[in-house]
């Protein structure tokens, strides 16, 4: 989370994990989700909000999630099926299920996969969105894989020198087992930044940086500027400008759309219905390849070079991917969470419309 997005001030409270998993919990089961798929779908949003990534956690998509499950545009109890199989892919039709409820069941397959043959890769289409993406490699962690997933997103990035959206924030997300230090954890879209970090920005009433967001004409806006409407932006590859490598953004966004969403059929974002995502979950077994003391020995090494490298001035110490995230996670088990009050009052007010118990 950038510095300009930290929790400060009295517009917060400090929300108890259990009790959020509870509420949380209960809210997606009251709207019709199943009771071990509102447990999953609970563990994705409240993981997020725990590790600091709000953009991800019950803050920012929680109400979206539940106004879709309400309206019928995600499928509550979908007949999801796998449509072809191999002893290392598979690629599920999800028949509109809610991205955080099969994606973990898709990494699971994924990992069962790559524990018999050393990797597992598993697509997913006819699915809604998937969360944080950092969550599934997460999963193939505790058994010494490395796991990746990427997820083609509905369009809200313009390609280099275009004046229209053609790709989704199109995150890509890996991580890879540590001995000692925390494990390495990459989560980011191929945006400069995420749909929902506008989001955020207009209801702190902050300002967008320069570089985020390109104009109605598709040119960078250089200079900062107030958080558009809900959904009424454009947001720039990673880069920019092409003087600043936009075209590498633009081309790991369209890498994206290939692996989750051409190789599902089901299109890339340009072509899909605006609540409809692809997705894409692969499990790599360390073992498979090296021995995994020696590969976990190695990241150590790794790592600690990274957080040991020398500082530019002005800055306090280096990081390495997951580390912030890992440190944030560790405060948050033991103080809670940081919820704005505009999210609490959701929370009574929700609870209150659909009759649950309100405990946070």
């Amino acid at each position: 989370m950038l510095e300009r997005f930290s929790k400060k001030g009295d517009d917060f409270d400090i929300v108890s994990e259990d009790k959020l998993r509870v509420v949380v919990r209960d809210i997606f089961q009251e709207v019709g989700l199943p009771f071990e798929d509102a447990i999953i779908a609970t563990d994705v949003l409240v993981t997020a909000d725990l590790r600091g990534v709000e953009t991800h956690g019950v803050s920012n998509l929680l109400r979206s999630y539940v106004q879709r499950l309400r309206d019928g545009s995600t499928n509550v109890r979908p007949e999801w099926k796998i449509v072809n199989e191999t002893a290392t892919t598979a690629n599920i039709d999800a028949d509109r299920g809610h991205g955080i409820v099969i994606c973990p069941k898709a990494m699971d397959i994924a990992i069962e996969k790559a524990r018999s043959t050393g990797v597992g890769m598993v697509t997913v289409g006819n699915v809604r969105h998937m969360g944080m993406a950092a969550y599934y490699p997460m999963m193939a962690l505790p058994h010494d894989m490395i796991g990746v997933a990427m997820t083609s997103s509905p369009p809200t990035v313009v390609p280099t020198f275009a004046s229209i959206p053609r790709f989704g924030t199109n995150p890509i997300a890996v991580a890879a087992p540590a001995g000692d230090q925390p494990d390495f954890v990459f989560d980011a879209a191929t945006s400069v930044i995420p749909d929902n970090r506008v989001h955020i920005a207009r209801r702190l009433g902050i300002d967008l940086l320069p570089g985020w967001l390109a104009d109605d004409a598709g040119n960078p806006i250089m200079k900062p500027i107030p958080a558009p409407p809900f959904m009424e932006h454009k947001l720039l590859p990673l880069g920019s400008t092409r003087s600043m490598g936009s075209h590498k953004g633009y081309g790991l966004a369209a890498i994206v759309d290939i692996l989750s969403a051409i190789l599902t059929l089901s299109g890339p974002g340009l072509a899909r219905s605006r609540g409809t995502f692809a997705h894409y979950v692969a499990a790599y077994q360390v073992e498979a390849f090296v021995e995994v003391d020696r590969f976990k020995n190695l990241m150590d090494e790794f790592l600690s070079t990274l957080k040991g490298t020398p500082t530019a001035p002005g800055h306090e110490r280096v990081l390495f991917p997951g580390q912030l995230e890992w440190e944030t996670y560790q405060i948050r088990k033991k103080q809670g969470i940081p919820l704005h009050k505009e999210v609490i009052n959701w929370f009574s007010d929700i609870c209150q419309e659909l009759g649950i118990d309100n405990t946070l």
